[in-house]
Order: C-alpha cells, then structure tokens, then sequence
C-alpha cells in the first residue's frame, strides 16, 4: 500500500497492534491512529499521527478528516460482545452511531474529492443465530445469506452496520438530482473468534479457548464455560491481519459481495483442552457450562462456509489447527509465563 493515508480505529485493540505492525513495513504509508485511549508507545512510534478521540464525536472526526485525505479506513473500534450484551444502549451507540458517523464524513470526503475512499469493516460470526443445537448440527458450514437472525446486541449491531455499508456504497442519496462523483467502497469481513498469543483474553464469548490455554501455562486449573461437545470456527491473530490486508488489496471487479465469511479451523472445546494438555500434561481443565453463555455460543455456527472469499480473492488461512498451537501459541504463551531463570 505505498504512499496512501490510513485511517485505523480501536487502533490499540488485538486487530489494530498487528494491522499497524505490518503497515508501517509499507514504504509511504501514512498511518493514522484513533483510539480512546494512548496507544503503546512501540506501535505509536510506527504511525504518522495518534489521535485519541472518540468515534461519537463528530467534532474529532471531521477535524481528522480535514486534516487528512484517506484512501482506506480500517475502522476496528466497537463495543465487544460480552459488554455489549451488559450495556445494549451504549452497544448501540458505539457500534452503530459510531459506524454511521465514520461513514458519512467518509462518503463526504469521497464525494468532496471525487474517488473513492476504501472502508474495511470487520464483522463477527455473532450475526449468526441457529435456534437449537440439532439444526446447528445439521446445517454443516454457514453460507453469508443463511441464519441471519443473531440473539445478541453485538451480532445485531454488526449484521445492521452491513447493511449500512451497502447503502453507503451503492445507495447513498439515490434520489439526488445528479449523481455526485465518488462512493465508499465498503469491503466487510465476519471474523471468528480470534486467538493471540499476544495479547491477553478480555472474558469474551468465545474466549474459553485462549483462558484454557493461559490458565494452563500457569499451571493453575480453569473451569471452562462451555461443554466439552462446544464447537465454533476460530482462526490465528495473523490470519485475521491476513484476511483484512488480503481483502482490502483485491481488485474490486473481482468482488462479487460487500460481505465475505472468512474461516480455518473449528475444534470443539474438548479437542482444544487435548491439544493444549499435550503441551501441558498438567493442564487441569473442567467443563462447567454457563447456561447463558453457553446459549449464545450454540447460537452460532459450527463452522462458516468461506468459498465466496476463497474464489474471488484468494482468501487461504496459513494457520491450520495443529500448526496455530504449535507454532504460534503454544510457544508465544509459554515465553509469556516462564520465570527469569527460564525455570
């Protein structure tokens, strides 16, 4: 991506840390940063700008773009699934306003400028609603179009800010006289859970796998909250940086969707404990199933179907089950944990 201008938001989340790790390798690529709160200094180093700001704020974000003219937005901040489902009000407000505000002095700018400005959202399978375990079991791997139909206020937040960015790109002011030059090319991915290795669980819905695997780094037991049958898609942090760049490079003639599920392995809560005790053979994991969380994970899909993303634009997962603990987590958690000495 040389010499273009990018915009991240929630730019000191999980996402934001590895997206602008990689884009700063990018000879003249501007990265500017929005986030609540300051970013660590390592990663402030690698932007152009940090800004801390809110995304309700129209104030921060027409100043930003005044002051900037961007090619592509990442926009990362949201409200996450467990808090969201906790404060649905202010769920709503951040993911949705927050989104619609971005959008709209996105699509001023484009129109002002006559271009387009790219606008890259990441989606979750939590827009997904299966009413019971047996059609859970049977419907297999989920295409975008089917059981739509999320329980949460985070997937319903997020399938609405799709919506959304349809509109924005193909419907914005359809009645307008004349049609104004330049649009939001909103490309929109719905993630998995995601595992780092680094960067600690925050108690999200899908996080029993990365706590199974730091409690067993430590040596200290973990009562899990889904059963041990529990089964959903989830993919390595670096992928996710993957699918986003990979999404964002893509000719736009070769998009046949706004909106693109993206997978690579889905192991049931059971399989991930024997994974993880083969690396720790003192891993003491039992099964206690929260009735209500573990609702919302039956809810979704046991797996996604992603052959939209991997036909028109390559999309392929370098992490594969065995080799994302292998490699990549089981190694990361273990340096985390292990004392001076190395003992």
């Amino acid at each position: 991506m040389p010499n273009q201008t990018i915009l991240v938001t929630g730019a000191n989340g999980e996402i934001g840390h590895g997206l602008i790790q990689y884009l700063a390798e990018q000879d003249g690529t501007k990265i500017v940063a929005l986030d609540l709160h300051p970013l660590d200094e390592t990663i402030q180093r690698k932007c152009h700008r940090m800004v801390i700001g809110d995304i309700l704020d129209n104030g921060v974000l027409e100043t930003l773009f005044s002051a900037h003219d961007f090619d592509t937005i990442f926009h990362l901040a949201a409200l996450l699934s467990t808090r969201a489902e906790r404060q649905p009000p202010l769920a709503h407000r951040v993911n949705v306003d927050g989104t619609l505000n971005l959008l709209e002095v996105a699509v001023t700018q484009s129109r002002l400028q006559g271009r387009e400005i790219k606008f890259i959202y990441p989606s979750s399978i939590a827009v997904y609603g299966l009413p019971n375990l047996h059609i859970k079991q049977d419907a297999g791997k989920i295409k975008e179009n089917a059981w739509t139909e999320s329980r949460t206020m985070y997937g319903i937040n997020k399938l609405y800010c799709e919506q959304l960015g349809r509109y924005y790109a193909n419907f914005y002011r359809q009645l307008d006289v004349e049609v104004t030059k330049g649009r939001v090319d909103f490309r929109c991915l719905r993630f998995p859970g995601l595992i780092s290795a680094d960067t600690l669980p925050t108690g999200g819905t899908s996080d029993y796998a990365p706590e199974m695997l730091h409690h067993a780094a430590q040596d200290k037991p973990y009562a899990c909250f889904v059963r041990e049958d529990t089964r959903i898609p989830f993919m390595a942090m670096p992928d996710a940086i993957t699918a986003l760049l990979s999404l964002d490079s893509a000719a736009r003639e070769k998009l046949s969707s706004h909106v693109y599920n993206v997978g690579a392995f889905n192991p049931s809560a059971g399989e991930i404990y024997g994974r993880i005790r083969r690396a720790f053979r003192d891993a003491a994991v039992t099964f206690s199933p929260d009735a209500k969380r573990q609702a919302i994970v039956d809810s979704w899909p046991g797996d996604v179907d992603d052959s939209a993303a991997r036909a028109d634009w390559g999309w392929q997962p370098a992490y594969d089950f065995e080799r994302a603990f292998a490699e990549y987590l089981i190694p990361a958690v273990t340096r985390r944990y292990e004392s001076p000495s190395g003992n």
